[in-house]
């Protein structure tokens, strides 16, 4: 889980892909990214840290160009060092730029025929790189002397023959345009949307349309599986589907968890989908418990609170935010190592004892993944006072390791994983445990966009529809994910210029 954006303006585009990744800042906390392009000069910023620690106003003074792309990065494959902070730039042909949100499931594979057949070298160990070679690859193989439209689709049909994973991609070619392209799965987001100015009218390309919508741009479309937009640097659009679809399978986890609830993915609204959740597991813990004596409905903040609203509305109880989140620590769950998540949990939620002193009180959550900060939370819960404390996750037993670009790399961190609810319950400390079913999950999707073939369920059900994973692939980045592969690297990228010699 990355944020990408890429813009092409009437005039310096620097402040406004800034903004576009503070709104991105959930989908990524580990490094963060810009690339813009002045005629034929490009200019780079890229280092470990949140956006508004990564640029200063001298760093955004030589940013200069009408059109870039920016990117916030959530480490997944490879590791959290600076060296694999996007976008990455190769120099053939033409200059190419490229940020990546997801995760190539035949990374080794093609990174072995980029080494033997196509003769590039990959200097890190990031997917993202690879892909970028790809991509440059065959764009050099249909190119001519200047690349057009044409080309550009050319070669981003044949980077679909080769790329298996889930990847949203925006690139940038140097004095050409930039280009955004989604996988034939659909499975991580992309949209993209135009704004009138007094100088014509300008787009940007996104991970989510809160982006788009908060900037000012109107939103156009979703980047549809296989499809690509390319806009050229003069404001000129062109899009073609450069691969059929196989099946429309957006990530069912965006909903659930990444995406802001202000956003709309895939034609479903975030925030709507969240509502209709806490409405279906209120329904199921009326059938598994009529009777019950729950006094209050506690979110813990922040996903889960749309969720929380209407469950407490169908249960006949009160809502209160008893647990009260410190805005400045950072989403816990895409802290890069477990010791850190741990650490941070008590110093991001305080409770409010009031809300929990001899009351029996039902926790929301998004989603229950590893269990360590499930655990600390209603240890809060008991020591703030609670009389009973039960928990409901709007989302399923996570049991499957995620390959497509979220970092749950390995079954055995999961407390879902061989265990039954009950035994999840015990190890929790919590009365009673409610998990949301998977088909009433979907449903909550699909009811908004019946277009949708089908969600990947990956983490709950264990299909993955690329089909290429088995227990090989899971060993291998189980070594590259674990927490002691992250190790810190704050790294000192400055601003660089890398010029084109045409």
């Amino acid at each position: 889980m990355c944020g990408i954006a890429g813009m092409v303006g009437k005039g310096d585009v620097s402040h406004e892909l800034y903004d576009a990744l503070t709104l991105l800042q959930h989908r990524g906390q580990d490094a963060a990214g810009m690339v813009t392009c002045d005629g034929d000069r490009l200019n780079l910023r890229k280092r470990n840290g949140l956006v508004q620690d990564v640029f200063r106003q001298d760093h955004m003074d030589r940013l200069k160009g009408n059109m870039g792309i920016a990117h916030v990065r959530y480490p997944t494959a490879g590791t959290s060092s600076s060296a694999e902070a996007q976008p990455m730039y190769v120099n053939s042909p033409f200059g190419i730029c490229l940020a990546h949100n997801g995760n190539l499931t035949n990374a080794n594979e093609l990174n072995e025929d980029l080494f033997r057949s196509d003769r590039r070298h990959i200097n890190t160990n990031s997917d993202s790189e690879v892909l970028l070679n790809v991509f440059a690859h065959e764009l050099q193989a249909v190119s001519s002397l200047r690349t057009s439209p044409d080309e550009i689709f050319q070669a981003i049909s044949r980077v679909h023959q080769r790329a298996v994973g889930a990847y949203s991609v925006v690139s940038l070619i140097t004095g050409y345009g930039i280009v955004g392209f989604r996988d034939p799965f659909g499975i991580r987001p992309l949209v993209y949307g135009k704004r009138e100015s007094s100088k014509g009218v300008e787009y940007m390309i996104a991970s989510e349309s809160v982006a788009l919508s908060v900037l000012g741009f109107e939103l156009v479309a979703d980047v549809k599986p296989g499809e690509a937009v390319y806009i050229e640097s003069d404001g000129h659009i062109h899009t073609r589907q450069c691969t059929p679809a196989v099946v429309y399978s957006p990530c069912i986890f965006e909903y659930v968890y990444l995406a802001r609830p202000d956003s709309v993915i895939d034609e479903i609204s975030v925030y709507k989908a969240r509502l209709k959740m806490g409405e279906k597991l209120a329904d199921k813990i009326l059938r598994l418990y009529p009777d019950n004596d729950i006094d209050v409905v506690i979110p813990i903040p922040d996903t889960s609170c749309t969720a929380a609203l209407p469950m407490a509305h169908r249960l006949e109880v009160k809502y209160r935010e008893g647990l009260v989140k410190n805005r400045y620590i950072g989403r816990t769950f895409i802290m890069p190592g477990q010791a850190q998540r741990k650490k941070s949990v008590r110093r991001k939620l305080s409770p409010i004892e009031l809300e929990f002193r001899g009351k029996n009180v039902l926790l929301v959550d998004d989603s229950i993944v590893r269990g360590t900060t499930s655990k600390q939370i209603v240890q809060m819960a008991r020591e703030a006072g609670a009389n009973r404390v039960y928990l409901a996750s709007a989302a399923p037993p996570v049991r499957y390791p995620n390959v497509y670009g979220i970092d749950m790399p390995s079954a055995t961190e999961f407390v879902a994983h061989g265990h039954t609810v009950e035994e999840i319950a015990e190890y929790i400390g919590v009365d009673w445990l409610v998990y949301q079913d998977l088909e009433d999950l979907v449903e909550c999707a699909a009811g908004i966009n019946s277009s949708i073939d089908r969600f990947d369920c990956s983490i709950f059900d264990g299909q993955y529809v690329t089909g290429n994973v088995g227990d090989e692939y899971f060993d291998r980045i189980e070594s590259l994910r674990n927490d002691s592969a992250k190790a810190q690297d704050p790294g000192n990228a400055e601003v660089i210029e890398l010029h084109n010699q045409g």
